[in-house]
């Protein structure tokens, strides 16, 4: 075999590599199909109004997970106390990152609805991820409180269609929102 044979032999096994590489990680992947409005209210444990007090990373088995305090402002199903920690995976230790589409993080002082699961391990967690936050923006003109869904501005697999589609709520006022929760809590 001669030298550029050999060199040529070499860079496609390289590529070979590499293709492989990038078909491990896809198929790692997660995909998350979307739930709709009615599954997150009648799967979730609890659903609430809440004011992020704080946010704080720390190590769990090995990987980088997030712990946010809430204070709740009003709670619309199940039962919780006056301060829900929410864990997620991701956040930042030291000079490390760990980011997990999807999942929401929060600043203190932010405003959302969040539906909550109670993981196996007891910690709350946000249900569908992005799909159970709802981030309360107050319209500085009008005063109007509206919330929009994180997962609102990301495609989701839907598997009636097979397809990812945009969905979500956008900018719904508050009072309405509300409503529609009760709504979807009385019919199931």
């Amino acid at each position: 075999m001669s030298e550029r044979d050999r060199k040529e032999f070499l860079w496609m096994l390289f590529l070979i590599g590499l293709a492989t590489l990038a078909l491990t990680v896809m198929a790692n992947a997660t995909t998350l199909a979307r739930l709709q409005f009615d599954e997150l209210v009648t799967t979730a444990n609890a659903i609430a109004r809440v004011h992020c007090l704080r946010a704080e990373t720390h190590w769990k088995s090995g990987e980088i997970w997030t712990r946010t305090d809430f204070l709740v402002v009003a709670t619309n199903k199940g039962s919780l106390p006056r301060i829900v920690e929410v864990e997620m995976p991701g956040g930042i230790v030291g000079h490390l990152h760990s980011r997990v589409e999807e999942v929401p993080s929060f600043a203190p002082g932010e405003e959302a609805y969040l539906f909550l699961w109670i993981s196996p391990d007891g910690t709350f967690r946000i249900l569908g991820w992005s799909q159970g936050s709802f981030r309360i923006r107050k319209e500085s003109s009008t005063g109007q409180e509206t919330v929009t869904q994180d997962s609102a501005s990301a495609p989701m697999f839907d598997p009636a269609s097979r397809q990812f589609r945009h969905g979500g709520v956008r900018k719904l006022p508050v009072a309405v929102f509300e409503v529609k929760v009760k709504r979807a809590m009385a019919t199931h």
